[in-house]
């Protein structure tokens, strides 16, 4: 199993953290971007591409990450064969039964309304 990761300028901080996260914890980490903080860059650049890995093969997962994750999400979701959840801060298992009862294999996530732990 793979998790690609990708994000914008408004999700790049916490992308590289839950990089260094995921990875610390054996996971096999794929960054497709943004590979540098750009102010002027467009989430579908990084999330379009993190859909299409994640269709190509039912064994991997993924997390998208931008200001509020919407845009994210629907972007996503555009990609057959995925099935986005957004996910801003609340009880995790919100997060849980989305996949569990949902299938979801890609987490959008809202820089902006999450809390570090």
């Amino acid at each position: 199993m793979k998790i690609y990761i990708g994000a914008d300028h408004a999700g790049f901080e916490l992308k590289e953290k839950l990089k260094a996260f995921l990875s610390g914890l054996g996971y096999a980490v794929e960054d497709k971007g943004a590979a540098s903080y750009d102010a002027g860059d467009d989430y579908p650049d990084f999330v379009t591409p993190v859909a299409q890995a994640v269709a190509a093969d039912p064994a991997n997962f993924g997390i998208v990450l931008g200001g509020s994750g919407q845009g994210e999400a629907m972007c996503a979701n555009r990609v057959h064969g995925v099935r986005a959840a957004l996910f801003y801060d609340g009880p995790m298992e919100i997060v849980r039964l989305s996949r569990e009862h949902n299938n979801a294999n890609i987490l959008s996530l809202g820089a902006r309304f999450i809390k570090e732990q």
